[in-house]
């Protein structure tokens, strides 16, 4: 019940984003703060898939019964207060990593909850979410960059932004008849467009096609038409995170730390056969 309300088949992604800010600050990657800075940040996305559930018990109680809270399986009282722990745990450990990171990670924590409470019916929750995961490459940059970010790492993080609002809204699509409007699926496309900006990398080929190919993949699933799978589709979208990462890693001449990137993903979807990720 609680790998399931804290959808913890994607925190793969959230360490492979850990990773790429770090390799992206352009300093060496310290086993103590990396690891400080991916227990952090797995709490406060736990924390915020917990919330997530407590501000959406109505709706699913209609749409989604099977979720934890509308099934009986946790009070929303005890899940609020677990999601708010976690939330003010993973905040404070970034105090080891500097006033910056802090503040960042403050800023997150924010957003988090302002995507929570304002999520359904606002056209702006696909930004929301974007700069969700975009702040993680900032507080990883922050953290182990001495304050400072770099150009690599902050061309990056939009990237994955457009990135994140592509895959919001493929996810809002699930239920319709169509895809809407399709300016918001560009966004796919940025992380590979993300190499026009850096020094060309023949390492960073094949991370590129198989980003390539996996975005197409879930593309072809969210089409609408025969064999039409938009729950696969996001679920596979979101694994594709970490394939961003790798992709942005690779491009920064880091082509081993890349390949973790990629068993993220593959860990992701592995975990996604046994806890939804949606």
């Amino acid at each position: 019940m609680a790998l399931r309300l804290g959808r913890v088949s994607n925190l793969p992604t959230v360490w492979s984003n850990v990773l790429a800010g770090a390799v992206l600050s352009g300093h060496a990657v310290a086993g103590g703060p990396l690891a400080l800075l991916l227990l952090s940040l797995s709490l406060i996305y736990v924390a915020g898939m917990y919330l997530n559930d407590v501000c959406d018990r109505h709706i699913d109680a209609r749409e989604r019964p099977e979720r934890p809270i509308p099934a009986g399986l946790a009070s929303a009282r005890l899940v609020l207060l677990a999601g708010a722990a976690q939330l003010a745990v993973g905040v404070a450990l970034l105090t080891a990593l500097g006033l910056p990171a802090l503040l960042a990670g403050l800023c997150l924590a924010a957003t988090v909850v302002l995507y929570d409470l304002w999520h359904k019916h606002n056209p702006l929750s696909p930004l929301l979410m974007g700069l969700c995961r975009m702040q993680v490459y900032l507080i990883s940059g922050l953290a182990l960059g001495a304050g400072a970010l770099s150009g690599p790492l902050l061309l990056a993080a939009l990237a994955l932004l457009a990135y994140l609002i592509a895959l919001t809204y493929v996810a809002k699509q699930e239920g319709r008849a169509g895809l809407g409007r399709l300016a918001p699926l560009l966004g796919l496309a940025a992380p590979p467009l993300y190499l026009l900006s850096q020094p060309f990398q023949p390492w960073a080929l094949p991370f590129l096609l198989l980003s390539l190919s996996w975005s197409a993949h879930c593309l072809r699933l969210a089409w609408p038409g025969p064999g039409r799978d938009t729950p696969r589709a996001v679920g596979g979208l979101i694994a594709g995170i970490a394939l961003a990462d790798a992709l942005f890693i690779a491009a920064a001449g880091q082509p081993q730390w890349a390949a973790l990137a990629v068993l993220a993903a593959w860990l992701t979807r592995t975990w996604q056969r046994r806890v939804p990720g949606t």
